[in-house]
């Protein structure tokens, strides 16, 4: 009996371990190649790539078709799920592969028409095009090697096919990177609810004036506030668009897939650095996600190169540089969708009234495939200013047709000439072109040369619109109020060249000029912030100087918050002496947002519980849900805290007359339980670091225990909402998530461009197990960064391992 035990004991282990190598090998077998020799078909000559510590490529090659398909195959071995995800996303195929929950999602983008768009465009490109060239070279080497090496893991646990990647999953890609910039989606279903349900004295605290002397400076002079659109809607209709700002905000956090937020960038002359060269920084500010948005890879071949920042399925760098010229990105933040409230009658089905007639609807049936149930049917449809958005929401649309008119859908947008072109923009009439060919999402692109030059272009097609009309709420599709005559030429844009001050600084913040741009721009204050320090520092600007103010955690937002509050805030705090402290450090607290500090803590506590007091029983709990992740709440709350006869202040559910003073006292009475709640019962160790870490999520991840495999973090972190450090995320209560930030921190000093600095927040391949899967998290929390390396020498030393890409026999 017992030989028997034995024996079976003996088989028992035998099989384990004969699972654990299989499983081992599954596991390796999916593990990116980075050294020794692969086949790649379509290449005409060796190609070779060389990877550095943190797994970046410098890809060498002889032609520009081999660079960018060699590329292409790469990229695919470190990236391949997440350009799977993505396209599905953007195309509103996620429900076939992760189940019935995305079916909203995948309804939200096919009413948004993306693929539709994209498809079309893709059929029109000039295919002997250098950029169309570049970019089906590209998709040849992803689809190369997703046809000769198995799935990624995701692709098996999710049983996700393969399929092959085109021109149009790239071009809808590009159009959910318009999206993810259109606040619109978010923000004017909001106001418009507050204007028609509570009234014109609800909206005095939202910021939507125009400045025409900008806001970088500081608090901006007062101005005519604009007009409001002459769009009513009843109260079912506002409900509908309330649901699709939630479907619009659930597609974001189920699909796990980077949403564009804000961003820094800055440039000094030559004038004003210690080297005599132009210094260029940017910081794109992303949403945290397992891979990171970025792929970074250093491309070379005769007579170009580029140190560049790739998007999954692009072949053209986003940001990037060389040794003559450099660029960085913020977000434009003009308002380049308009919602329109159609005009119907019950004689005249299925029509809206138009330019003095009734126009028949367009309309197509699409189907989405389910995983694990029946297929949805969709029905699409369009009016003379855009895709109809009901149908994102099923039966629950309504009967009213809503349409939305979104520039990248009404502009020629030719956006992979524009990057390619700006991938070789080494003089100021090179990148302006360049910037001019980018119509949607808008974007500030900040430039710099080691001629001397630096630039700045707010590049979008900017509308026009009727006089008074505010986009910022829903229009009236009958009056002609929503009506585009045409485009403002691009020399109209915001835009400068070598200013005499010597820098020049973006932010997200309202840029100076005549002519108002509608917007949802960011707080002013991270820019005054920004521009403060260049106006004021006395000696030249290096690489230690530029770096420290990408790390910097302060701003006056706080402090002008809570400035007009202190008195009520002391008055709420006196019979506590431990309360009556922490109020005493708000009225010393400069704004810093250090990881020891305690003030940010309650601040940002109190701040949420004080926007809920006061709205939430206005608008409603779903609402505020929303409104706490919109930008316009930012300009908001100061206009609000400093307005003492606001009608926010008096709560709707209580038969008593409210005042701020009373508001402040519950906020800040609620903030005290919640923090001891919370953190303890000392303020003492209500330090920053324990409220405030960064988790970076896989899509995967979402899943317990799944996120404990997938997800890298958290990492406690210093910075805050709104401060050049921008780690942070919604307004919310403590401990508050960091779900976006820097997705890089790029310095360069066109002295030594080989000796630029970056910083991945995670890791450059999206690989389970790999190395380079979470290698760079921990040191991207820190504030640190690493050399991009590019000089030849430079990147000799760097070489950890080398892989060469054959032509295929």
């Amino acid at each position: 009996m017992r030989r028997l035990i034995r024996l079976g004991l003996l088989v028992l282990c035998s099989l384990l371990l004969l699972g654990a190598a299989v499983l081992y090998w599954q596991w390796h077998t999916r593990l990116p190649q980075r050294e020794g020799q692969l086949s790649l078909p379509g290449l005409q000559a060796p190609v070779v790539v060389r990877y550095d510590e943190a797994g970046v490529p410098h890809i060498r090659a002889d032609n520009e078709a081999d660079l960018y398909r060699a590329l292409g195959y790469v990229h695919a071995q470190d990236r391949l799920f997440q350009m799977e995800i993505v396209r599905r996303l953007a195309r509103g195929e996620l429900a076939e592969v992760l189940g019935p929950k995305l079916v909203d999602t995948d309804k939200l983008f096919r009413t948004l028409r993306i693929r539709h768009h994209a498809d079309a465009v893709a059929a029109r490109l000039d295919a002997q095009a250098p950029a169309v060239r570049g970019l089906q070279a590209y998709l040849d080497g992803v689809n190369a090697f997703q046809d000769s090496h198995p799935a990624p893991i995701e692709f098996a646990l999710l049983g996700i096919p393969k399929r092959p990647f085109t021109a149009a999953d790239t071009l809808s890609v590009a159009g959910y990177l318009a999206y993810s910039f259109a606040a619109a989606f978010r923000t004017e279903p909001a106001l418009t609810r507050i204007r028609d349900q509570l009234g014109p004295d609800y909206l005095r605290i939202f910021d939507l004036a125009w400045y025409p002397d900008g806001v970088a400076q500081g608090q901006p002079a007062a101005a005519a506030p604009p007009g409001t659109g002459q769009a009513r809607l009843t109260d079912s209709e506002h409900a509908l668009l309330a649901r699709l700002s939630a479907v619009s905000q659930q597609a974001m956090e189920h699909a796990a897939v980077p949403l564009y937020e804000g961003s820094n960038a800055w440039v000094v002359s030559g004038a004003r650095s210690a080297s005599g060269k132009p210094m260029l920084a940017g910081d794109p500010h992303i949403a945290f996600g397992v891979p990171a948005v970025w792929y970074e890879a250093h491309l070379s071949m005769p007579g170009f190169e580029l140190y560049g920042l790739h998007q999954a399925l692009n072949p053209f760098a986003l940001v990037g540089h060389n040794r003559q010229f450099g660029w960085s990105l913020t977000m434009f933040q003009n308002d380049d969708v308009d919602f329109i409230a159609e005009k119907t009658d019950a004689a005249q089905p299925g029509k809206v009234w138009h330019g003095g007639q009734w126009v028949a609807l367009e309309s197509t049936t699409e189907t989405i495939r389910v995983k694990g149930a029946e297929p949805v049917s969709l029905t699409l449809q369009r009016s003379p200013h855009g895709p109809i958005v009901n149908a994102a929401l099923g039966p629950a649309g309504g009967e009213r047709p809503i349409a939305m008119w979104w520039a990248m859908l009404e502009t020629e947008n030719p956006v992979l000439e524009a990057f390619y072109r700006l991938d070789r923009a080494d003089t100021l009439d090179k990148a302006r072109a360049a910037a001019a060919l980018i119509h949607a999402p808008g974007l500030n692109l900040v430039w710099a040369n080691a001629a001397g030059d630096i630039g700045w272009w707010a590049a979008a097609r900017l509308p026009e619109r009727p006089a008074g009309v505010d986009p910022s709420f829903v229009l009236d599709g009958a009056s002609g109020e929503a009506d585009k005559p045409g485009f403002r030429p691009f020399s109209d844009n915001p835009q400068e060249e070598n200013p005499a001050r010597g820098y020049i600084v973006s932010a997200n913040h309202q840029p100076a000029g005549p002519r108002p741009i509608p917007g949802y721009y960011n707080l002013w204050d991270r820019a005054h912030r920004i521009d403060a320090q260049f106006a004021s520092r006395q000696g030249p600007w290096d690489m230690a100087a530029m770096q420290a103010l990408q790390l910097d955690t302060r701003t006056g937002y706080g402090p002008r918050v809570l400035a007009p509050l202190l008195p009520a805030l002391r008055r709420a705090a006196a019979a506590d002496p431990r309360q009556a402290a922490l109020v005493e450090q708000f009225a010393a607290w400069t704004g810093d947002h250090p990881v020891e500090a305690v003030a940010p803590t309650v601040f940002h506590q109190f701040l949420h519980d004080l926007g809920h007091a006061a709205m939430a029983d206005e608008i409603g709990e779903e609402a505020w849900q929303g409104m706490r992740r919109v930008r316009a709440l930012d300009h908001a709350l100061p206009r609000l805290a400093a307005d003492a006869a606001s009608p926010w202040w008096d709560r709707r559910d209580t038969p008593a007359r409210e005042t701020r003073d009373d508001i402040v006292a519950l906020a800040w009475q609620h903030s005290m339980a919640h923090l001891a709640t919370t953190l303890g019962d000392d303020p003492a160790r209500w330090v920053w670091a324990r409220a405030h870490a960064v988790e970076h999520e896989h899509p995967l991840g979402k899943q317990q225990p799944l996120d404990k495999v997938f997800n890298v973090g958290p990492f406690p972190v210093p910075g805050g909402r709104e401060v050049p450090n921008n780690l942070s995320g919604p307004l919310a209560p403590v401990p508050v998530p960091v779900t976006y930030g820097p997705s890089t921190r790029r310095v360069i000093d066109f002295a030594d461009p080989a000796s630029a600095r970056g910083a991945n927040p995670v890791g450059q391949s999206g690989v389970w197990g790999d190395p380079h899967y979470a290698d760079q998290a921990a040191a991207y929390a820190r504030g640190e960064s690493r050399q991009q390396h590019l000089g030849e020498d430079d990147v000799a030393r760097a070489t950890v391992s080398t892989l060469t890409l054959q032509p295929a026999r």
